[in-house]
């Protein structure tokens, strides 16, 4: 008797069942040099500054705004099964905008966005609230701050 998982045979089969998803062709751009490149930070971590947040739960599906000088930030993330501990003893566990000027300052990266974005990790199963409407919208806005390279760092 097999175990699934651990048959390749049966894992052939399993694979050879299921429907490929057709995807359209993309362009391809070729990225600016590391060095030359400017970095911003989106998190899933429901980081805010005081008087923003967000709400419990998985219909809250806005981005939030982090100048890149903010580190006044709290943690939204409300499970009680999560260790706040690393994020309380240094913010750059969950958002590490202190690493990123490190690496600006020592010419490894070309630069540090003004702006970071938040989001909360708790969202809906088909999450077409962020692909449909304020993921595009958070891309726009680091386009327009001319981001070549986004870092995504969870909680």
């Amino acid at each position: 008797m097999s175990v699934f998982g651990k048959d390749e045979a049966a894992i052939g089969k399993f694979a050879a069942s299921l429907p490929l998803p057709e995807f359209p062709p993309c362009s391809f751009n070729t990225p600016k040099p590391l060095h030359a490149a400017k970095v911003a930070i989106v998190t899933t971590a429901a980081l805010h500054q005081e008087g923003g947040g967000f709400e419990l739960g998985d219909s809250d599906y806005h981005y939030e705004t982090l100048p890149s000088s903010a580190r006044n930030l709290k943690l939204g993330h409300h499970s009680v099964n999560f260790d706040r501990g690393g994020f309380a003893a240094d913010i750059n566990v969950v958002y590490p905008i202190d690493r990123l000027e490190e690496l600006a300052d020592s010419g490894v990266i070309g630069g540090v966005s003004e702006n970071h974005y938040a989001f909360a990790g708790n969202q809906s199963a088909t999450v077409s609230e962020i692909r449909l409407d304020s993921g595009p919208q958070c891309a726009q806005a680091m386009l327009e701050d001319g981001v070549d390279i986004v870092l995504l760092t969870g909680t």
